[in-house]
């Protein structure tokens, strides 16, 4: 029997209300405040994005529950939840712990983490000054990765929905250079991971299955390039590698908009490049869309001076998708060494233009296109 292609999906759990957010933002505020205050920038512009189901608090089951039946009703195995910890405690966890978890469906649906271990900066929204306080540091010490790590282990490792790869649990991290520098360099980071993967087994749950996000091209202010990648997974005992945007690797180079085709085919071939370059199993990415003009302030000039303030993407319909899904598909099945996985940018990136939640326009149209090329179960 053929083995099945796993289909996972970033989630960003900015769209319930938060105790830094009410400090930082107001009380009550979500990102969804961002989505709302969306104007047009350009002729052509399609902003606002209005989700179809309103703007719902992810933290109440009921409405996570919804999210859960369209995700396993149209071919997506799992949910991998951005997830945040800083030197202080935890950020935007509860999508998750009262959303996901208290949802009475949620064993239809696996989850699993990825530590967003960036910096989190003052970007919601971003002035054209582009010089953005520094609101929570992603370096953290051991003691206060132990505290998060203990966390894992009994609030969501224990979850019989939680993800696992090739019999491990996956945990994947983003930023592999802030968590170097936080636990104080290499030979740390080294011993650290190993506890943690010893604690594990301690606990009675098994395996790791650790995984790291790489990349090359610079997002978000701070955040650094990876150099000489395959000695330092190797050197850290990472088990695999994945993407989380296409814009990662491949640029725009049109602005005020790209086009997504030419966009998908060099990403594409960029991902079959990494899964050669690595030695470690690739994951490969499919990527919606990318427009982040919600995150600027409306009323400043829209050029493209960087990072939020810059090229969008457009002709990115569900039947373009599809066809990104399918190219992927038949990459991961070459070159995924045995597990084939494909990450999806993303369930709800609403402000950066990447989500396949419904919306006004194209409806269920591009969960239908996963459901078209993975199907619910394959034979």
């Amino acid at each position: 029997m053929k083995t099945k292609t796993e289909v996972a999906v970033y989630y960003f759990p900015n769209y319930h209300p938060d105790a830094r957010n009410d400090k930082w933002h107001g009380r009550g505020w979500t990102e969804w405040e961002l989505v709302k205050r969306a104007e047009p920038r350009f002729a052509g512009h399609a902003q606002p994005k209005v989700p179809l189901w309103g703007y719902e608090d992810e933290s109440d089951p009921q409405a996570m529950a919804r999210k859960i039946d369209a995700a396993a009703d149209h071919g997506i195995d799992c949910f991998i939840f951005d997830w945040y910890w800083y030197e202080d405690g935890p950020y935007l966890h509860r999508g998750l712990e009262e959303g996901f978890l208290q949802a009475n469906n949620a064993d239809r649906l696996k989850f699993s983490l990825m530590w967003a271990n960036h910096d989190w900066i003052d970007i919601h929204p971003l002035t054209r000054a582009l010089q953005p306080a520094t609101l929570a540091s992603g370096k953290v010490s051991e003691q206060a990765f132990v505290a998060a790590t203990e966390h894992m282990i009994e609030r969501y490792f224990r979850h019989p929905s939680y993800w696992r790869v090739g019999g491990g649990l996956y945990f994947s991290i983003y930023e592999l250079m802030n968590l170097v520098e936080g636990l104080g360099g290499l030979d740390e980071t080294k011993r650290i991971l190993g506890e943690f993967r010893e604690r594990v087994r301690q606990a009675g749950l098994g395996e790791l299955h650790l995984n790291a996000v790489v990349w090359g091209v610079q997002i978000l202010p701070g955040e650094k390039r990876i150099d000489n990648p395959n000695e330092l997974l190797d050197l850290l005992g990472f088990d695999s590698v994945t993407s989380y945007v296409w814009l990662h690797h491949v640029g725009l180079p049109e602005f005020p908009q790209s086009d997504y085709g030419a966009w998908r085919d060099e990403a594409v071939a960029k991902m079959s490049d990494l899964a050669n370059e690595f030695q470690l199993p690739y994951f490969p990415n499919v990527t919606m869309g990318w427009d982040t003009s919600p995150r600027t302030v409306q009323s400043d000039k829209y050029e493209p001076i960087g990072y939020q303030y810059m090229a969008t993407v457009g002709g990115n319909t569900p039947a373009e998708f599809e066809t990104a899904l399918r190219q992927t598909k038949a990459l991961a099945e070459q070159k995924s060494g045995g597990l084939n996985i494909v990450t999806i940018n993303a369930w709800n990136e609403w402000t950066e233009g990447s989500y396949l939640e419904p919306d006004t326009v194209h409806g269920f149209g591009y969960l239908e296109a996963i459901r078209m090329v993975f199907g619910p179960s394959q034979e």
